[in-house]
């Protein structure tokens, strides 16, 4: 009887449920994940339907599918054009100086809070830390102008002071990638402190305990214990971040531009909005392969920076 009953409950399987009564059980998880499903097909792969006047001639009257194809005739203009070098160096310049001296920032930023002890000199770094994400890149490129100007500025002022000549530093070539990168960091960095602040208070106390009874410094306690546990984290930013390296952003350096320092502040996204909506001729297929150009880079970059991720350590995207 034991065995018999024994098999019985082995054999003994649950009815499946169908996929509908599933839904119905759990529908308000389905509703939190339908919403945001539906924002990313209407405004991410809706679009993609567009991408194809990069390879037609597109004429308005004539609409997407009434435009004669062209095939790669706008990238090969894009490529063999004088602005193309000039476009691709700036880009690059800023991209790579942004990530390069920006990313290291808030992995330091949130080591240091987590080590002060002060819980009042904490909320206060916090706050004036994370505060300027909070302001709008028209408020803020308006402060730097306001502060950077040669009259009225207050950095000019303090240099007139201590008897230094006045500089318009928006016209000097020189000092404008500096000014809008570190202007940029100061923005960000308190902000993107916060996910390595919580990956931080991810790692077991027991590894920080049994260090401090092993003698071991705070520096050593940094090396061995809290970078190795955001390593993952940084890790998955960096290759998020190599996925926009041609992709700088458009309305800060649209703002921060002008005839003096066009020659280092022109990059692919302002270039495509000049001869695109810009300009009076409204040709769009031409920025169109611009753009599209400039999303397949930063792609590709993604996939190698991934690759090199995973074959060097264990954390990749996928």
């Amino acid at each position: 009887m034991q065995k018999a009953s024994a098999q019985t409950v082995k054999k003994y399987k649950p009815p499946k449920k169908s996929a509908w009564k599933k839904i119905k059980k759990n529908w308000q998880l389905y509703l939190l994940v339908f919403l945001p499903l539906v924002f990313i097909i209407v405004f991410h792969y809706g679009p993609m339907y567009g991408a194809q006047i990069a390879f037609r001639n597109f004429r308005i009257v004539d609409g997407i599918t009434g435009s004669p194809w062209v095939g790669f005739e706008h990238f090969i203009r894009f490529f063999n054009s004088f602005e193309f070098s000039r476009l691709m160096i700036n880009t690059l310049v800023i991209s790579l100086y942004t990530l390069f001296a920006g990313f290291p920032l808030p992995i330091i930023l949130a080591i240091s809070l987590n080590y002060a002890y002060n819980l009042k000199f904490k909320k206060i770094v916090q706050m004036a830390t994370y505060a300027p994400h909070f302001i709008s890149t028209v408020v803020l490129v308006s402060m730097t102008l306001l502060f950077l100007s040669p009259q009225i500025g207050i950095v000019n002022n303090i240099r007139y002071y201590f008897g230094f000549e006045r500089i318009n530093f928006m016209g000097v070539v020189e000092y404008w990638r500096h000014i809008f990168v570190w202007t940029g960091i100061w923005q960000v960095t308190g902000f993107n402190s916060i996910i390595f602040i919580a990956a931080l208070s991810g790692i077991d106390p027991q590894l920080h305990e049994a260090a401090l009874v092993d003698g071991a410094s705070t520096l050593k306690r940094i090396r061995h214990i809290d970078l190795p546990g955001i390593m993952p984290t940084a890790i998955i930013l960096l290759i998020l971040n190599c996925g926009f390296i041609l992709s700088v952003g458009f309305d800060r350096v649209f703002l921060m531009q002008n005839p003096i320092n066009l020659r280092v502040s022109e990059i692919i996204s302002t270039y495509v909005y000049k001869i695109g909506l810009a300009s009076p001729t409204l040709n769009f297929s031409y920025p169109a392969a611009i753009g599209l150009f400039q999303s397949i880079v930063g792609f590709i970059l993604l996939l190698l920076v991934n690759w090199f991720a995973k074959k060097v350590g264990e954390t990749s995207l996928f």
